[in-house]
């Protein structure tokens, strides 16, 4: 089953993000590599900064998803305000129906 993970970013807090990245980016290939990532990328505000996240994933239950999503170097930064995890029906455009 398919879990999207939707955050916000505590305001102020670009450099943790910026900090952070290569750590977020290379926990996000390992999901990929393991087929479990199917699409991420960042929220953006009105300034075209990275303000967010938005990561889909497969995995067993929503408990699963959010324990993988726990692990983003991100999470453990401290750098979400608030998180969701959601489960997801990928109806349009999904690689897996072409």
């Amino acid at each position: 089953m398919l879990f999207a993970f939707m955050a916000k970013d505590k305001p102020g807090h670009l450099q943790t993000r910026m900090d952070t990245r290569p750590d977020h980016v290379k926990f996000l290939n390992e999901l990929n590599a393991a087929g479990t990532l199917k699409f991420a990328g960042p929220f953006l505000d009105d300034k075209g900064s990275p303000c967010g996240s938005l990561v889909v994933i497969e995995a067993d239950s929503a408990e699963a998803a959010r324990t993988i999503l726990d692990g983003d170097p991100y999470a453990k930064a401290g750098l979400f305000a608030s998180t969701e995890v959601v489960a997801w029906n990928w109806v349009f455009n999904n690689p897996a129906s072409a």
